[in-house]
């Protein structure tokens, strides 16, 4: 192995049943909601108060928002509710606890971190870095999502993990988010609508418009073409999915890191939201902004998404565009190079690629990267998050798979100005699975989604086996020595 003095740390990022939300539970067939709530209509008004505190003692203490999902989830079958008398808040109350059900978020794995500074380093010791740590969370039904953590390198080395809260709340979908016409166009296009009836939609909406000018365009052109032809509904669902397909999430700021939760909200996203690769990205002119590349899942296909935002309050989920934009594993390099964005990326589920683009939200022209070179990475080869600016070079941290779909993590350098050129790499890995860290969900899997630079050390969080989470820490000349850069 290489002559790296790599720590592992103490700290063990577990998956805890008990944090849990609560969804919909909703059967599909029609007749059994008109049942089930023609049931909860059959009661007298002093029966639907005493089993509604009947579940709300069960339940109360396990949320934050117990009666606002109750209602929400009411609202959900009130086109079914077939009584024309107005409903007690306690009836409503009762059927939408019918039609819920709690979902333990983390319950099967909390695994792929990645790790980037945190917006308020207000306080901080000297010498210190208060970090925010993204995780894939995954439950029942492998539906995963985003939790985060908090925590604080310490000077001389020690990391300290801040509580971790009981309770986890969802964020506020907001309801009239704004798109960019240009972004939007482009992405019909791709998808094959950028026809007479989609120009005609976006002609009379600004570069920028919120989703409610969209809705007045797509009425319009209802009303205009009557009746409706198959091409115009067809290409009235594209752009409806494409809307619901970029949304914003609003978390109270009152909630703590670890009480934010990102769930699958979109169509396109619905079985899960997987591997976040967060990146803290410096504009040319000192603008902040956080940008997340995530893996969109729908039970069927993947696809890459980008999420955006400045304080992990207010959240942009985006989909990319271009012929780049396919497979797994896009990570965003932390600033412009040349005054253009860069982007790592597997294209072929084999070789590691490089993309350059004047736009974040738009990817093409991919070029060879990296190849799998040792028989530890034979298989494939990809990154474990974005690259990281250091004097030498861009490092790197690769992870390579390889006999009996081992999964190592390695490393490779790249040109600052230049980054097609390699400039190192290791022949070895870098970190690989070792005692229990071999048994979980997926055997003999070490993984990032990415890490960060503190006072000379790479600190590495880590995913073990795909259930539970770890950190590891280097000296970054040793690691650059190891690669004889």
């Amino acid at each position: 192995m290489n002559d790296i003095h790599i720590r592992r740390h103490e700290v063990m990022l577990l998956p805890e049943s008990a944090r849990v939300i609560i969804r919909p539970s909703i059967p599909g067939n029609e007749q059994r909601i008109i049942t089930v709530i023609g049931r909860a209509l059959a009661l007298s008004e002093e029966e639907a108060v005493r089993d509604l505190e009947s579940v709300r003692r069960e339940f109360d203490a396990r949320h934050f928002d117990l009666e606002e999902r109750w209602l929400e989830n009411f609202e959900k079958v009130l086109p079914h509710v077939f009584s024309q008398r107005p409903l007690s808040l306690a009836r409503r109350l009762l059927i939408g606890a019918l039609f819920s059900g709690e979902y333990a978020l983390e319950s099967a794995a909390l695994f792929n971190p990645s790790m980037v500074p945190h917006p308020d380093q207000d306080g901080v010791g000297e010498g210190c870095l208060r970090f925010v740590m993204s995780l894939r969370a995954t439950g029942e039904g492998h539906i995963s999502s985003i939790e985060f953590r908090t925590g604080v390198l310490e000077a001389k080395g020690p990391i300290g993990m801040d509580p971790v809260s009981r309770f986890v709340s969802m964020p506020n979908i907001v309801p009239n988010p704004g798109y960019r016409k240009r972004l939007f166009a482009i992405k019909l296009h791709e998808m094959g609508f950028d026809n007479g009836y989609a120009e005609a939609i976006l002609a009379a909406l600004p570069e920028e418009f919120p989703r409610s000018d969209l809705k007045k365009g797509i009425d319009r052109a209802r009303r205009e073409t009557l009746p409706a032809p198959q091409d115009l509904l067809r290409t009235i669902n594209c752009i409806q999915w494409l809307a619901d397909s970029n949304y914003e999430l609003q978390f109270p700021p009152e909630l703590s890191m670890s009480e934010r939760i990102i769930f699958p909200v979109s169509p396109n996203e619905s079985n899960g939201i997987e591997d976040a690769r967060f990146v803290r990205f410096v504009e040319d002119g000192g603008e902040v902004l956080y940008y997340a590349t995530y893996t969109a899942y729908d039970g069927r296909s993947t696809l890459p998404q980008l999420i955006e935002t400045k304080d992990f309050l207010r959240f942009r989920m985006l989909t990319l565009s271009g012929a780049g934009v396919k497979n797994k594993g896009m990570a965003l390099f932390p600033r412009r190079i040349g005054g253009r964005y860069a982007m790592l990326a597997r294209q072929d589920d084999e070789n590691l690629f490089i993309m350059f683009s004047d736009n974040p939200h738009y990817w093409s022209d991919p070029v060879l990267l990296m190849r799998p070179a040792e028989t530890w990475e034979s298989v494939k080869v990809g990154n474990c998050g974005s690259p990281i600016e250091t004097d030498a070079g861009w490092l790197v941290i690769t992870h390579g798979v390889g006999p009996m779909r081992k999964y190592c993590i390695g490393a490779a350098l790249l040109d600052l100005q230049d980054p097609t050129k390699v400039l190192a790499r290791l022949r070895e890995p870098l970190l690989a699975s070792e005692g229990t860290e071999r048994e979980g969900y997926v055997p003999n899997v070490v993984y990032s989604c990415g890490s960060l630079l503190h006072r000379g050390e790479l600190i590495l969080p880590y995913a073990m086996s795909d259930k539970a989470t770890a950190i590891a820490r280097l000296p970054l000349d040793e690691l650059l020595r190891a690669m004889g850069a």
